[in-house]
């Protein structure tokens, strides 16, 4: 067993002679460290033959899983206590393989290290952006705390300084109740002067009339409504409805109230239903 841990020694130490022959070491030291290699290749291989002799040996089926067991509970039993009690062993004892083998790990523990630095910079870089981010959130934020602060402030001084919020309200309701009371006041006034004023100048065709005027296949007249309740209606509908200010003309609309309003331009026809119509809009 030692000599097969020699022949793990020998491998390695041939990788790593492999390794330095491109570089410009002395030629003695790594033909002498080939031939040590190659000694330790053939005492392996002569161990190797004789295990495979050994194992030749025919053994009884009943015993043959037993006897492999305590072979290889010997063989590693053997091999720890030489674990135990080896000493470090050196490939070779020529300085200058050993300084070439040294050079070559050390370069390779360099080229490690240069590559954790990197990464180590790279992860550095990144944590200083991501700080500053955190930075400039924290002052933009304190910036917002510090504005709101002001404004309560200066809400809670006003606050202070004013008549009571509750009074208010109730003043600023009371009067714009008085308003629209007002104003339902003056529609009122408004709307009885125009009926008035439309009963007397546009009033409604006599019933004899209406009833010359009607379909004779229809069974009775058709009620008529005033002039002021067409007006109302286009009125209503274009302040309720501004996005939908037409109304449908149908037989109770008496057909020279249409034409007044038409002519006068207080009403306009759609442009593509012409049983419909609407205010104009005098307010825009």
């Amino acid at each position: 067993m030692s000599r097969l841990t020699s022949s793990r020694r020998c491998a390695a130490g041939a990788e790593c002679l492999s390794e330095i022959t491109n570089t410009t070491g002395p030629v003695d030291a790594k033909e002498e460290l080939l031939g040590e290699c190659e000694s330790i290749w053939k005492q392996m291989e002569e161990c190797q033959s004789k295990l495979m002799l050994l194992g030749t040996e025919t053994l009884l089926q009943s015993d043959a899983k037993l006897s492999l067991l305590m072979l290889r509970w010997k063989a590693l039993t053997v091999d720890s206590r030489q674990w135990q009690v080896r000493n470090p062993e050196i490939i070779s004892t020529n300085p200058d393989a050993l300084l070439e083998l040294g050079k070559e790990e050390l370069q390779k523990v360099k080229n490690d290290l240069e590559m954790v630095l990197s990464a180590v910079r790279s992860k550095n870089k990144q944590l200083e952006e991501d700080l500053k981010r955190e930075q400039q959130w924290y002052e933009e934020q304190k910036q917002m705390l510090d504005t709101l602060n002001k404004i309560e402030e200066e809400a809670n001084t006003q606050a202070e300084q004013q008549p009571s919020t509750k009074s208010l309200k109730v003043r600023e309701f009371n009067e714009l109740k008085s308003k629209i009371l007002k104003l339902k006041t003056y529609k009122k006034k408004l709307l009885s002067a125009l009926g008035e004023f439309l009963g007397e100048h546009f009033p409604l065709p006599e019933k004899d009339e209406n009833i010359e005027n009607k379909n004779p296949s229809s069974e009775k007249a058709v009620e008529l409504i005033t002039l002021q309740d067409i007006l109302e209606m286009l009125i209503n509908k274009l302040m309720t409805t501004p996005h939908e200010p037409y109304i449908t003309i149908n037989e109770s609309f008496w057909p020279p109230y249409i034409e007044l309003l038409l002519r006068c331009g207080m009403a306009l026809r759609h442009p593509k239903d012409p049983n419909r119509m609407r205010l104009q809009a005098f307010h825009k």
